[in-house]
């Protein structure tokens, strides 16, 4: 199951919309952010039908 969420870039500061898989649960992961291209560690959290995503920078 699949959902958009924006989120601040921890970096450059712009608002940057993803997508994230609420089907497998509570995650962390890293991508790079789709402006400025530096790795960003998404800490996703799933309960039932509300989700939270937080973002920070890789080396925080």
């Amino acid at each position: 199951m699949l959902e958009s969420a924006l989120y601040d870039c921890p970096y450059c500061g712009e608002s940057v919309e993803t997508s994230v898989d609420l089907s497998g649960g509570d995650q962390t992961y890293i991508e790079d952010c789709q402006v400025c291209c530096r790795p960003i560690s998404f800490n996703l959290q799933v309960h039932g039908e509300e989700w939270m995503l937080e973002t920070r920078a890789e080396n925080e």
